[in-house]
């Protein structure tokens, strides 16, 4: 079966590049909601796991467009450097080598 590529419910890989970010987690979650309907089940922590998701790769690409510089990068996500810190700790991120 060949997809749509016009369906609006369904992003594919082949217009990510013109897909806002909002549009594709929307669409993410619009599956993942639906899923669980289906599965008739409850998700408990959907905020805190969502948030981990987007926000470790955030740091992780943050830190490399810095070259693992925790000054810059907390300055680009506009956060504060101790906070980043932590989160890097929290998320047990690996920095790179200088």
């Amino acid at each position: 079966m060949t997809p749509n590529l016009n369906n609006s419910n369904h992003l594919f890989v082949a217009n990510l590049q013109s897909v806002s970010l909002e549009k594709l987690v929307k669409s993410k979650l619009e599956v993942l909601f639906q899923q669980q309907q289906d599965a008739n089940v409850q998700i408990d922590g959907l905020y805190k796991i969502f948030m981990e998701q987007v926000e470790k790769p955030l740091i992780e690409l943050s830190l490399t467009a810095n070259r693992g510089n925790q000054v810059k990068t907390a300055q680009m996500l506009g956060i504060n450097r101790n906070t980043l810190k932590k989160k890097i700790d929290s998320y047990n991120i690996r920095l790179r080598n200088k």
